[in-house]
């Protein structure tokens, strides 16, 4: 008997179920947390050897070729070998393994899902759960729900009234949780839209500091104020996500009540929908925003894109947006993880110490063993609601943007095993033993589970084609390289426009007078000598073209295999399946054997007294 038969014996079906998700799914995290550890020691050990950033720190190279500034005014001139040893940072997330290992989850995703469906249909037919659904339509109603209606209604299958809620009477509520979800979504969007603000404000302050004459000196430092800028923004969007977190579960969990759901089903239904749409916009929109827009609406030098016409549009460095996008999934995985299980082990022990500590008398035999277990926390209706988001949000950091960061499995991993066990300390010592419930699957959370799985073959794909190097590398290596031997050789200056400081504008050229003609940046665009100057060149439309072609080949492929692999596994295991026909028809033929004899003891009764009845009538004749 495993362990989830023994908790469910113990606690149930529905925390049962829920420890065997948890650990199901850490066991499929081991997988996928030794490939993306092997696809990270790739990137180390080929760090050293990556053409690209050799010509970046490379004097003759890398040193000699002057940036355009990335700032109006501020901001000077500085050297591409400045930011060498963040190119080999970035090499470790952005080498060739990069696009195998963003395959690999796609289909890891896949195995995972059917496994626990398999799994699930197990555990239905060892807890006799099977013919749960049917059990489920009879739902009591909620006390509240009942209390609240004035109206009745006949019940088409009981025939019997019972309590009603018009929709006139809810269409309020439902207008204004509507109203809530929209205005949180939309604050959440605007302090993202503020710390953009911030780190665009910021950042003029740390060049100005940290780049001077220096940034024109050979120089290799690894905290150049691109970093500053990401480091300090990303703590600060962590901190604003658990701010409007704390206030909206308050909200959510009030505007969920007064909708006066009909059953509790209904209640946690209603409940998931907002806080995991809430939840999903808070702690995803920053990454999106690194992945799909920094960077890829700049301009050019001279006619550079700006917010709020206030501040410039933020760049990527020169190997692209890629380790930003890691520093900002990392810091707020990370950082919820680690303030997640700080909350939840602090959290009932300080309530639990302040109730000990008011109902203790000075003698200690009086505080009873009984009246200790009831002062202890309740565990609540909405217990394991918070426990599945927690795990849902972290499934997220783990698939959506996985092909950034392919430690994240690793460190969902290490989290869960330390989460199983805060768990199951949390209720054995600091909870009250919840009533016993029955749930024949994790409900609704499976749905979005599905759902997020799909979603996460699209933004991997845009990743690698779009916030990723390699698909413009890929393309200078088959099109554009005249090197045989080494075929990447010179694609750092190859994908380095020119600009002529003659043309920047008053307002956006660096305060100090340099005696440099033109300066580089980030692009594939016609140089000033040109009849079509800054206009996009033909290598933009073939490095673009590329990209879109891998987005199409990539998510055909994964989802051919996804559909493959769903088609070929069973949500139900053939055992499982034949042992469940096996009862059923044993059932019926248990049926059919009473039936039967009943009918041949009738038949036997209706014979004999026919033959009682033929000798009395034959004694009467005599």
């Amino acid at each position: 008997m495993g362990k989830g038969s023994l908790i469910w014996k113990y606690y149930g079906e529905k925390i049962g179920i829920y420890f065997v998700f948890l650990g199901f799914y850490t066991e499929m995290l081991f997988i996928a947390a030794v490939v993306g550890l092997a696809c990270f020691i790739y990137g180390l050990l080929s760090m050293e050897g990556n053409t690209n950033s050799i010509e970046i720190c490379d004097p003759a190279i890398g040193g000699q070729m002057i940036m355009c500034p990335l700032c109006d005014i501020v901001c000077d001139y500085w050297r591409l070998n400045s930011t060498c040893l963040a190119s080999k940072f970035s090499h470790l997330f952005d080498n060739e393994s990069t696009v195998f290992f963003a395959i690999f989850m796609g289909i890891w995703v896949t195995l995972f899902l059917e496994y626990w469906k398999q799994r699930q249909a197990r555990l239905k037919y060892e807890w006799d759960l099977v013919d749960f659904e049917e059990e489920q339509q009879q739902l009591q109603l909620r006390p509240e729900f009942e209390a609240m209606c004035t109206h009745r209604k006949l019940n088409p299958v009981t025939k019997e009234m019972e309590p009603h809620m018009p929709l006139c009477s809810r269409l309020p509520w439902y207008f204004l949780s509507g109203a809530t979800v929209t205005l949180w979504m939309s604050l959440v969007v605007a302090s993202m839209v503020a710390v953009i603000a911030y780190r665009l404000a910021v950042f003029a302050t740390f060049a100005r500091f940290m780049e001077s004459e220096a940034s024109l000196q050979q120089v290799k430092s690894f905290f150049t104020p691109q970093l500053a800028t990401t480091l300090t923004g990303s703590c600060l969007n962590f901190i604003v996500i658990l701010i409007l977190n704390f206030f909206y579960e308050k909200i959510s969990a009030w505007i969920t009540k007064m909708e006066i759901p009909r059953t509790y089903q209904e209640y946690e239904s209603s409940l998931t929908l907002k806080m995991f749409l809430f939840q999903f916009v808070n702690y995803y929109s920053s990454c999106f925003y690194v992945a799909f827009f920094k960077g890829k609406y700049v301009g050019y030098p001279g006619k550079y894109t700006y917010l709020f016409n206030v501040w410039r549009s933020e760049e990527c460095d020169p190997g692209g947006c890629l380790i930003e996008l890691t520093t900002q999934l990392t810091i707020i995985m990370v950082g919820k993880q680690i303030f997640g299980n700080i909350k939840e082990t602090i959290y009932p022990l300080a309530l639990n110490w302040w109730r000990r500590r008011k109902a203790r008398t000075n003698s200690e035999k009086l505080y009873s063993r009984w009246e200790q277990d009831h002062d202890l926390e309740s565990f609540g209706p909405l217990g394991l609601f918070y426990e599945y988001l927690e795990t849902v949000i972290q499934f997220g950091f783990v698939t959506l943007f996985v092909a950034s960061f392919p430690l994240a499995p690793l460190l969902a991993l290490i989290n869960n095993i330390v989460e199983i066990r805060v768990d199951a300390w949390k209720l054995t010592t600091q909870y009250r033993r919840t009533v016993a419930s029955k749930a024949h699957s994790i409900g609704v959370w499976q749905d979005i589970l599905c759902g997020m799985a799909v979603v996460s073959v699209a933004t991997n794909a845009f990743i690698v084609a779009f916030t990723s190097d390699i698909i413009p590398r890929l393309v200078y290596y088959y099109a554009y390289s005249t090197d045989a031997t080494q075929p990447l050789r010179g694609y750092v200056n190859n994908s380095l426009s020119t600009f002529l400081i003659a043309d920047f504008p008053n307002n956006t050229a660096p305060s100090e007078k340099r005696d440099f003609t033109t300066c580089r940046y980030r692009d594939y665009r016609f140089p000033p000598d040109h009849e079509n100057k800054y206009f996009h060149n033909m290598q933009f439309w073939h490095v673009l073209a590329a990209k879109m072609t891998f987005i199409i080949v990539m998510e055909h492929i994964v989802f051919l295999v996804k559909f493959l692999l769903a088609w070929m596994i069973p949500d139900v295991p053939r055992d499982v399946l034949e042992r469940i026909k096996l009862e059923k028809l044993m059932t019926i033929k248990i049926l059919h054997e009473f039936e039967l004899n009943k009918l041949k003891e009738n038949l036997g009764i209706n014979v004999d007294e026919r033959v009682k009845k033929h000798v009395m009538i034959e004694e009467n004749k005599v």
